[in-house]
């Protein structure tokens, strides 16, 4: 099978100095390509010089994540597309045990490794960690990592499983149901857009899992700072895009009244604790995803909405912050429908 590596870079020269060459080692069936979102530093003159075996797709601007995997993978030919962000070191023997996997049942759509701490290397990281779920609500969270709580890897999630959705710091995607499905939401930009996609994908009918075989370690952050009040804005604003896009029409109301009560006692937090910047980003996501309505409900009519499994039916607020349930192995199992 033809599996292309494709890394989406912006001003990454640091990663790609870093990191490129662990790809190169590790990756020797794959084709590795390096998509550029019109980076203003000198990433594609060090390609150009330093590794000029590797394929380079320059796209025109910086339309983010979403619109630059969308525009870059459409002119990528193979059967598998693994999106890699620049700044993951990765291991020997990632590709193969995932690619044998989806080999064997068809009807899985996307898969990640285990995700650990570049920097804390025992650890789990923040961005994926053993898998990732959602509650009703459309709080993300992941086996090794709940909110800002990151387990030890102490091999307790190292079972093959379907998971809700997988991360897309090292997302392993068939390419056909790729484009299928129409790829990433470009109005996302960034964050949350895999979420979104793997939901919608599940609502095709297709998996998505873990596998625990294959290892890799993220920094993180290497776009935005992990504390940001773009960041806010963007996961807030998105998870409101998601919600309303995804849940079938009768959950909508419901859900979207109880978040709408839980984002303003959440900026009204950031207010007390001195975060202004925050609190205003939640106030913008909110007017954006007002204004993003009539879009939104056009992408409403494309998808056959289902019920789908793997979403966690307590509300994950009160879970973790309430009843200190702060490890997935803490959580009601029972409650994943």
């Amino acid at each position: 099978m033809k599996v292309a590596v494709v890394i989406l870079n912006w001003n990454g020269k640091k990663f790609l100095e870093k990191f490129l060459p662990f790809v190169i080692r590790y990756s020797e069936h794959a084709e590795i390509i390096v998509a550029d979102n019109a980076s203003t530093d000198d990433s594609v003159a060090f390609l150009k010089i330093h590794h000029p075996e590797i394929r380079i797709i320059q796209n025109p601007t910086n339309g983010g994540f979403a619109k630059g995997y969308n525009d870059a993978l459409k002119q990528v030919n193979a059967d598998y597309y693994i999106l890699l962000n620049s700044d993951i070191e990765i291991t020997h023997g990632w590709i193969e045990p995932v690619i044998a996997m989806m080999e064997k049942d068809k009807t899985i759509g996307a898969c990640q490794p285990k995700i650990l701490s570049y920097a804390d290397r025992e650890h789990f990281e923040y961005a994926g960690a053993a898998g990732g779920f959602i509650d009703k609500y459309g709080y993300p969270f992941c086996r090794g990592r709940i909110f800002q709580s990151l387990e030890k890897d102490n091999e307790q999630y190292n079972d093959t499983i379907e998971v809700f959705w997988a991360t897309g710091a090292c997302m392993f995607v068939r390419a056909s149901i790729y484009h299928e499905i129409g790829g990433l939401d470009e109005k996302f930009f960034a964050h949350m857009e895999e979420i979104d996609f793997c939901w919608r994908m599940k609502q095709s009918g297709y998996k998505i899992m873990y596998c625990p075989e294959s290892k890799v370690y993220h920094i993180g952050g290497g776009t935005l700072p992990k504390i940001s009040y773009r960041k806010t804005y963007l996961n807030f604003r998105n998870n409101l895009f998601m919600l309303f896009k995804n849940h079938p029409t009768e959950k909508i109301i419901p859900i979207l009244l109880t978040r709408f009560i839980l984002d303003g006692v959440a900026g009204l937090k950031f207010f007390i604790d001195g975060g202004f910047k925050d609190c205003y980003a939640v106030t913008r996501a909110h007017f954006s995803f007002y204004r993003n309505l009539p879009a939104l409900y056009r992408d409403r009519k494309k998808i056959n909405h289902t019920n789908v499994s793997m979403i966690y039916q307590k509300n994950l607020v009160v879970e973790y912050f309430i009843r200190k349930k702060d490890t997935f192995n803490k959580m009601d199992l029972t409650k994943f429908s």
